[in-house]
């Protein structure tokens, strides 16, 4: 038995001489007398507690083996349930002005025509429903209830073909919130709509600035007390976009959020995240766009704290891949053309394809699989960031054939993740050990 690479070591904050054991590759956690984990390092194995470790992940009868069932764990993920999830923009328009909106550079008002949704339909029900997928869609913008005739004009037919076919269909929004009132999200629900991403960029103050209407208003009531009205009848998460200056002010926006009704249990998720760049997919990130600034290292795990405090729900930690890795998600763009990452939209040359040429062949040009090299291989991370966020790498004017590394970064925080985790998520009991089972999955 030896010691698995997907793990790291901890001292335990309130046991001395003992250590927290963290799996990136499992989410389990063990706490073990350093003494044990000493002797375990210098290979010799306890009677008592190795089935455990073995059991979490911690201990594996062969690195090498661990090493190679690593290498396949996406190309596993990518040949799982038969499920397409497609981002589909219904339009480059939208009724506020917010500074970091990555499409403000190629935004033209311009619409998907109903000639262009209608092969966007053809092309689900041929190459998805009709062979046994389920599809979820998320609708996306500028603001995707602009276009509310296109909405039902793609959700009617895919929702009367999933049922002929014996499959599902449904849809999500990723909307400003501005518009997705209780009266619109009753006569969206019977199309199929399960669930929607908001956004509120801090308390009142800061948001008004950061998200007004193109007039130049405040958007911030609005949208709490649209999201007050349908936190009951679909799943929401939260996004919040935040920036150096004010992160600090954040967790304000928590403790409003009561007043307007919005409690911890109303929420699926609540996420920060910052705002990188006015490249950046703010609206549709969740943190895959991550950096090695030291305060961003500093702001990450406190809105982290701040949230798990309040009692509301976090984005889980847990193997997770770039998108441009998983088989079966597609952004759409509202010309019929496809991409990888909604953040890739406006760059012509990033486009892998459309609804009418068909889906071209990306894997050398996105850089899948660039992981699979040595460091990559026997680095502890390797589970938690497979390669990072080809976006950064763009940003960066680096190949999408090498890696967004981001080894600092969880040197600086996942200790406090794990040690969060604990506090919050998991019950307090000496000598507790927890597993989650792995997956990979998109940052969104």
């Amino acid at each position: 038995m030896k010691l698995s690479h997907y793990m790291k070591v901890f001292p335990s904050p309130d046991r001395p001489g003992y250590v927290l054991l963290y799996s990136t590759l499992r989410g389990s956690v063990a706490v073990i007398p350093a003494q044990t984990l000493a002797s375990l390092q210098e290979g010799v194995f306890p009677v008592e507690g190795c089935e455990t470790l073995t059991r979490l992940g911690m201990l594996v009868e062969d690195p090498g083996v661990e090493r190679e069932q690593m290498r396949g764990l996406i190309d596993r993920a990518n040949a799982g349930p038969r499920h397409f999830m497609a981002s589909v923009v219904l339009n480059l328009d939208c009724n506020l002005d917010c500074g970091y909106c990555f499409e403000g550079e190629f935004r033209c008002g311009h619409y998907m025509s109903e000639e262009t949704a209608d092969l966007l339909v053809e092309t689900l029900v041929r190459e998805r429903i009709s062979q046994g997928w389920d599809v979820t869609v998320s609708f996306y913008g500028g603001e995707p209830l602009l276009s509310q005739d296109l909405i039902r004009r793609i959700s009617q037919p895919l929702q009367a073909a999933a049922l002929h076919h014996g499959v599902k269909y449904a849809f999500t929004l990723v909307t400003n919130g501005t518009l997705l009132d209780r009266d619109t999200a009753l006569r969206l629900l019977p199309l199929g709509l399960q669930g929607a991403k908001f956004t509120l960029d801090g308390p009142r103050e800061i948001h008004d600035v950061q998200r007004p209407y193109a007039s130049g208003a405040g958007s911030f009531e609005i949208i709490a007390a649209n999201l007050a009205q349908v936190c009951d009848l679909i799943s929401i998460q939260l996004g919040a976009n935040f920036r150096p200056e004010n992160y600090r002010e954040f967790p304000r926006l928590l403790d409003q959020l009561p007043l307007y009704g919005i409690t911890p249990d109303k929420l699926s998720v609540v996420m920060f995240t910052p705002v990188v760049s006015t490249g950046g997919c703010s609206d549709f990130n969740t943190g895959c766009a991550l950096s090695e600034e030291p305060w961003l290292m500093e702001a990450a795990p406190f809105l982290r704290e701040a949230t798990l405090a309040r009692g509301y729900r976090v984005p889980t930690l847990k193997p997770s891949a770039c998108v441009v890795e998983l088989d079966d998600n597609l952004v759409i763009d509202c010309t019929g053309k496809f991409y990888k990452c909604p953040a890739f939209m406006g760059s012509e040359e990033m486009s892998i394809g459309g609804l009418r040429e068909g889906l071209q062949d990306y894997r050398a040009s996105h850089g899948i699989g660039n992981w699979q090299v040595d460091a990559c291989l026997e680095c502890s991370y390797l589970p938690l960031c497979f390669g990072g966020c080809r976006f950064v790498s763009k940003l960066q004017g680096k190949s999408l054939t090498e890696v967004d590394c981001r080894r600092k970064f969880y040197d600086a925080t996942l200790e406090q993740t794990v040690l969060q985790n604990l506090t919050y998520l998991a019950p307090r009991k000496k000598g507790a050990a927890q597993s989650a089972p792995a997956q990979a999955a998109p940052p969104y």
